[in-house]
Parts: structure tokens; sequence; C-alpha cells
């Protein structure tokens, strides 16, 4: 893999302060030095210290990358939305975990991407994990293809420079056709799974925007401003208005219920860390969403 940049500005600086412009690490450098990468100035072998200037174009090949043994393969299928030679943005659907746990060793989204890359015979094999969702919650997810790309797209989720869109069907009519929950969130005491609103957690962000209102149920568009675990699922929960079909944070019975919670990582945007051009990645409502929308308009005339 060959990144290229063509140095802008007229006074000349080391090679080594012109790839800190662009935030290339000196973990990455490492790499590209002691295993199989190379560091080029106009298509010519060049060392750290060496001046650039305006007009030299700076040449950085990673070196390859060996995916861990520890990973199975899965050739379980993907469905893709994007791909380039440094992303991979698919549509995870509901039932399947992100990433192999003591109760999922196999055939999570991290496991059939490894399979993926391993049919595609691709030189990175390293799975490299950008964005994750809840088992039972569907919709896109993003995976990096080599390091310096995962490492742009963190360098993007810390700055809030990454735009998710949620779609969710929870219960009854919220007053509010607009709204931001700030509440933190923390583990609750005893378990290793279930999340609560706690004074003592985690600063936590959620904003929503009705969309439709039906008789019992609504739902709603929503961004995430931060990123905790099961934050949607624990803050509509909070306000008395738990997500349909959510077994661990709605338990109540419902003649709504489907088989898991009705929540949908519907759209990501971003400005693309290389082509620095705007991209926005939308995955279409799966069918078990679709027919509760459907029974939702016919009930509503």
């Amino acid at each position: 893999m060959k990144i290229e940049w063509k140095v802008q500005g007229e006074s000349a600086i080391t090679l080594k302060a012109f790839l800190k412009t662009k935030y290339i690490s000196k973990r990455l450098l490492a790499k590209v030095k002691y295993q199989g990468g190379r560091l080029e100035v106009n298509g010519e072998l060049s060392r750290v210290r060496k001046c650039v200037s305006e007009g030299d174009v700076v040449s950085l090949c990673l070196p390859d990358e060996v995916g861990s043994d520890s990973l199975e393969v899965s050739n379980e299928p993907l469905n893709i939305l994007y791909e380039d030679q440094h992303y991979l943005i698919v549509n995870k659907p509901s039932h399947v975990a992100s990433v192999p746990s003591s109760l999922y060793k196999n055939h999570t989204m991290a496991n059939r991407v490894k399979g993926y890359c391993l049919r595609q015979n691709y030189r990175y094999k390293t799975v490299h994990i950008v964005t994750r969702l809840d088992k039972d919650t569907s919709g896109v997810m993003i995976f990096a293809k080599h390091t310096l790309a995962h490492s742009y797209m963190d360098r993007l989720l810390k700055q809030k420079q990454l735009y998710k869109e949620y779609i969710a069907f929870v219960d009854g009519d919220l007053e509010k056709e607009w709204g931001l929950i700030n509440k933190p969130i923390d583990r609750m005491p005893g378990s290793i799974i279930k999340r609560q609103v706690l004074k003592t957690g985690k600063a936590s962000l959620t904003e929503y925007w009705v969309t439709k209102k039906f008789k019992q149920l609504t739902q709603v568009k929503i961004q995430l401003h931060t990123g905790r675990t099961h934050q949607i699922r624990v803050h509509f929960s909070d306000i008395g208005h738990g997500l349909v079909g959510d077994d661990l944070y709605n338990p109540k019975s419902n003649e709504y219920r489907i088989e898991r919670q009705a929540l949908h990582c519907s759209t990501v945007s971003f400005t693309h860390p290389f082509t620095e051009t705007k991209l926005s990645v939308v995955a279409p409502l799966p069918a078990d969403l679709n027919k509760l929308s459907n029974l939702l308009e016919s009930e509503n005339g």
C-alpha cells in the first residue's frame, strides 16, 4: 500500500516534520522501517532527516499486515455497502455479534471480515474494527483495511467528526419533537452486562428527532454524541420510552414484540481521510423493522 502526498508551502522542512503534519506516529514509522515498509521522496528511498519542500512527492509504503491466528475464519456472507483500498463498510444483520467473546467465538462480523479478506487475497489481513454495534442491533459497521486507515478513523472519532444516525422504535408518545438526553451512564452494580444512568457514570449525550407517531409507539431518528455501551437503550429506558423488543431494558410485554431491540444504525458520514471527500453510507431498514413499520402504518390508517 503506497500513500502519497504532495508537499505544500515554501519553507523546507524535514521529512519527519512533514509526516507529523499527516499524523504519522513514531510507532507506525518504526513498523515501516523494520517490517518491510519504505519512505520515498520523489520516488527515491529517503530517511526522515531528509528535507522536503514545495512540490516534492512523499510516499509512505506500508508493510504487509499478518492476521491474528486467534481470530477464527468465517465464510458467512457480508453485505458490503462501500469498499475502497482503505475501508470496508458493511451492513450488519441483527443476532450477530460484532467481535468474538466467550459466548460468540465464531461467525461474528470480525470473523466474517477476516474470511472475506482471505478470499480476496488482500495483503493486509489484520481486521481493524472502527465501529461496533450490539449483537441485536443492525446496520452500518466500519472496518479499516490497514493500520493507518484505522488511526485516521480513531482520530475522527475522538474529534467527533464521524456522524452516526440511528432509527429506533420506542414505547409511548414522546411529547417533544426534538430532545437531548444528557445523563451519565455506568455499569449496573452486580452486573457485567447491564448499564444504567448513574451520577458517578461517564458523560453520555443522545440527541433525537421524532419522525413518525403511531398509536402506541414512536419512531425516532437518533444521533449519538458519545459512544457508551448500550447508550441509546439505557437513555430511552430511563426517560420511560424503552425500545420495542428490548428484553434487557424494556422487558414488559408488548403486542408489537419483535425478536430483538428495534434499533438500526442507518447512516454514517465522514470526510474521507485519504481523498478528503465527504462520504455518506446508508443501510436500508431491515425486513423485520420494515414489517413493524408497515404494521404500525396500517393501524394508523
